[in-house]
Parts: structure tokens; C-alpha cells; sequence
């Protein structure tokens, strides 16, 4: 059983000390389902990039923008979206952890 609270205290801490602000674990992958814990500072985006079959984002804590298409959807802590199949990027408005879980093809 994975505890989501400690990874994201853990990651937290991991993307504070890191250059590039982010820091990410693998924490499930079976067959094609992955399960990423994503951890980014304030400031801190991931570019845009190209969306796997099936997506959805889980902010654990902070406050992040999905941006797609050029439009940006905030989203908070505890809140859970699906991630449309096209390109897209994400901002981290605070410190913010994040669950990916993804099915690739």
C-alpha cells in the first residue's frame, strides 16, 4: 500500500532542494497503467507535451494550472480532472504535488 501523503511530503522536499524545482517517483506501474507522484515549486511548469490514451490529474496539495490548447483550467487540492487527448502543459501556482495516472497504449 502506498501512503500519497508521505510521497508528497517527500517530493516536496526533493523539488525545494532541486534545481529545476520538480521532482516525480513512478509509484505504480502495471501493464499499462502508471501512477506518478509529480512534486513542483512555485513557478515551476512542465512544457507542453503530447497526452497519453488515457489521463487523469489528482492535486494532492497546492493550486496548478492544466494548460490546453492555450486555455488554462486551475485546479486545487483535492480536486481530480481528466486530462484531454491533446497536447498540454501544467503550471504550479504554490508549491504543489500532483498524482498523473496514466494508460498508455
Amino acid at each position: 500500500m502506498v501512503d500519497l501523503e508521505q510521497l508528497a511530503v517527500e517530493h516536496a522536499a526533493k523539488a525545494a532542494e532541486s534545481p529545476h524545482g520538480r521532482s516525480a517517483h513512478l509509484v505504480l506501474h502495471d501493464g499499462v497503467l502508471r501512477q506518478t507522484v509529480i512534486a513542483l515549486t512555485a513557478g515551476t511548469s512542465l512544457d507542453e507535451h503530447n497526452a497519453p490514451a488515457a489521463a487523469s490529474l489528482q492535486v494532492l496539495r497546492g493550486r496548478v494550472s492544466l494548460t490546453v490548447a492555450g486555455q488554462r483550467q486551475e485546479l486545487t487540492a483535492g480536486r481530480l480532472h481528466p486530462i484531454p487527448q491533446e497536447r498540454h502543459g501544467l503550471l504550479a501556482h504554490v508549491d504543489s504535488v500532483v498524482l498523473l495516472t496514466a494508460v498508455t497504449a
